[in-house]
């Protein structure tokens, strides 16, 4: 019998090469393979931890979509900025929004005018005009709990991925960067997004899938997570990701 969507595993670890006589680098077990890493050429990518996003009364609780798993999405990101931190590995926030007259959300003339779900629900609803994920506002600020820290990098971004006219690709190339983790919201939105556009730039994409949440549900999440580890990255969890930082390097 021919087995179908059966993703290829390995035990044999893969990332970006590395020069000779460099310290052997940091590995983290991940589905489909183990993947080796660095921390200084390494990236904690959070995605839109925004009051939009994970907050009640924010644009995605006022559209209909749940909330309710943003907090332990939020719980697990702190605990990988930490460990990234401490490993010296750059952290860079997304922030997703546009100016207060919404002209970087494209107009009529662009589809995001009548897909993006902020826009359409104070399209429906006049009373919250202005409200969502305008630069400057509440609901485009980053949680109170997810504020950046000296050496930390800010990166707004107008469309779902990260990548898209924004400075992240500049940003981490001219720091010699080659491996993203990723966190965030929404898991099957902008973290997809970022993540499909990260692997056709090169980038080797790692999901913490406990760092992440979805809207649509768990199914949503799962389908995210088959996309990644078969065709486009790689999905680890949190614990890993700190344990595999606290691996001490030796030279080889």
């Amino acid at each position: 019998m021919t087995l179908q969507h059966v993703t290829l595993t390995s035990t044999t670890p893969v990332g970006a090469p590395r020069a000779a006589g460099s310290p052997a680098p940091c590995v983290v077990p991940a589905r489909p393979e183990p993947v080796a890493f660095a921390a200084a050429q390494s990236a904690l990518i959070v995605v839109d931890m925004q009051n939009a996003y994970a907050s009640v009364g924010g644009y995605v609780d006022q559209a209909g979509f749940s909330v309710a798993g943003a907090q332990a999405a939020a719980d697990k990101i702190l605990q990988a900025i930490s460990a990234a931190r401490a490993a010296g590995m750059l952290v860079v926030f997304l922030q997703n929004g546009w100016d207060a007259d919404y002209v970087e959300a494209g107009g009529p003339g662009s589809p995001n005018w009548y897909k993006s779900n902020a826009l359409k629900t104070m399209r429906k609803k006049p009373e919250l005009a202005g409200r969502f994920l305008a630069k400057g506002g509440w609901d485009y600020a980053l949680m109170d709990c997810m504020q950046p820290q000296p050496g930390d990098i800010v990166v707004p971004k107008v469309r779902y991925s990260g990548f898209f006219h924004s400075q992240l690709d500049s940003v981490l190339r001219a720091r010699g960067i080659n491996t993203l983790f990723m966190t965030g919201i929404a898991t099957n939105v902008c973290v997809e997004s970022t993540l499909r556009d990260a692997f056709h730039l090169e980038y080797f994409s790692v999901l913490l899938e406990d760092a992440t949440h979805a809207l649509g549900g768990d199914s949503m999440q799962q389908a995210t997570a088959y996309n990644v580890e078969t065709f486009f990255g790689w999905v680890s969890q949190v614990p890993a990701f700190c344990d595999a930082l606290q691996t001490e390097p030796v030279m080889a």
